[in-house]
């Protein structure tokens, strides 16, 4: 295994200019030239030095763990495997990894963090697949959903715009671990408005100390670990005897999630990592693979009360360190069998297969139990998830030049007062009426 720090020549690629917008650090298609095809991970070894136009190594490994995050959620939302719901913390860890990498790659660039450059790319990235789910599940629960359902959509909706639907299910008492039922089709977007709310607040915080600081990567490592403690000391304390869904959907407890990815994306910590790993890596990242593992196969949400003082940041903790280890050492049995196509392949929709899974799963016939629902659930999910990604998301990311700069914005503005619009023209039932006149 070549040392840390060194880039093979077979994973060398160039491309045109040093930062493209359409990289933005989350492993998607990047299309930079003839033949560059695939999944862009926007990573940095160990020790490189300035950024420059080569572009950083592709890493299928990256792909693998979304694969694995994402069929975990499903596995348990169809109650096959009951600690998959620990799949949303290894995304929260991947995605603290590669949005800091890529604001730290960002300031050894230019010396700043953009962050309107930043939103601009996330709203290209996750609105057009977030926007079609929306108007099309909203449709169809409007057109043959039971009144209950299209009440509860028509409300959760304008909070899943604004990003901001896990504090509106926890003002309705909405218990994450008794509501997934049939009454909801929106209630899993929780995680999605965690992490917009951190796209929304993390590029300014880099801003404010690639602007003050000399040595910034260290500085955005105590930043981001201090406030992980905080954030962890915050669930440890509101964690009661009851229903734990405010520690767990609320976004100030679950920060630690994405913050320890953004830990170990910064150059101190690599350095430390690869130090720490050395010969050691490929065993290192079987054993947190396997504690993940073992995890997700044993943990019970509504009965291991050890998640919510201190379980969970262990659990991120070791998800940030695998991310870490498969990026220092690609080669490893554990980075080798994340690379295998299949999963990658689910890594590569598993952004619009999280969007459409539970929606599928809420509207499927009820006549369907057991494995034959697991199995629908699976090839409906995946089936919109592929035509999402190839007919919606790619093409507006990649080849839509309206997509950017003020026709951007303007297409920004009519999308979103479109979908505002269709919370507002499609009517409610009726709320239903108890007479209590004959008791």
């Amino acid at each position: 295994m070549p040392p840390p720090h060194r880039i093979e020549p077979s994973y060398r690629r160039r491309c045109s200019r040093r930062l493209r917008p359409d990289c933005d650090g989350t492993g998607t298609a990047c299309r930079h030239g003839p033949g560059t095809v695939g999944v862009m991970n926007q990573i940095r070894p160990a020790e490189a030095g300035p950024v420059t136009s080569g572009r950083k190594p592709h890493l299928p490994a990256l792909d693998g763990l979304r694969g694995v995050a994402i069929l975990g959620v499903l596995l348990f939302h169809t109650g096959r495997l009951p600690g998959g719901f620990l799949g949303v913390d290894l995304f929260f860890g991947l995605s603290g990894y590669l949005i800091t990498d890529l604001l730290l790659r960002e300031v050894e660039a230019t010396g700043t963090v953009s962050p309107v450059a930043f939103w601009g790319r996330r709203i290209r990235r996750l609105l057009p697949a977030l926007v079609t789910m929306l108007a099309g599940v909203t449709v169809v629960v409007w057109a043959v959903g039971p009144p209950d359902l299209v009440r509860t959509t028509l409300a959760d909706g304008p909070w899943v715009q604004l990003n901001l639907v896990n504090w509106h299910l926890l003002a309705e008492s909405a218990g994450y671990w008794d509501r997934f039922g049939s009454q909801r089709v929106f209630e899993h977007l929780w995680s999605i408005a965690v992490e917009e709310q951190f796209y929304l607040l993390w590029p300014p915080i880099l801003l404010v100390i690639a602007r003050s600081a000399n040595r910034p990567e260290s500085r955005v490592a105590v930043v981001a670990a201090t406030a992980s403690i905080g954030s962890l000391a915050l669930m440890i304390t509101l964690a009661g005897a009851g229903d734990p869904s405010r520690v767990y959907t609320g976004t100030d407890t679950r920060a630690f999630s994405l913050l320890l990815g953004a830990v170990v994306a910064t150059g101190p910590v690599r350095a430390a990592l690869a130090r720490a790993a050395g010969r050691w890596a490929g065993p290192a990242a079987a054993l947190l693979a396997a504690g993940l593992g073992i995890s997700w196969a044993l943990t019970d949400g509504t009965t291991s009360r050890w998640l919510f003082t201190g379980g969970l940041f262990a659990h991120s903790l070791a998800a940030a360190l695998l991310v870490g280890l498969c990026v220092q050492a690609p080669r490893t049995g554990v980075a080798k069998a994340l690379a295998w196509p299949p999963l990658r392949w689910v890594g590569l929709i598993s952004y619009s297969l999280y969007l459409w899974h539970w929606p599928v799963f809420v509207l499927l016939s009820p006549e369907l139990d057991g494995l034959p629902r697991t199995g629908a659930v699976l090839a409906v999910s995946l089936g919109l998830a592929t035509l999402s990604k190839y007919l919606v998301e790619d093409p507006i990311r990649f080849r839509a030049r309206w997509a950017r700069g003020r026709r951007g914005l303007l297409a920004f503005t009519v999308v979103t007062a479109g979908l505002a619009l269709l919370w507002v023209v499609l009517p409610a039932p009726a709320p239903v009426v108890v007479d209590i006149t004959g008791l």
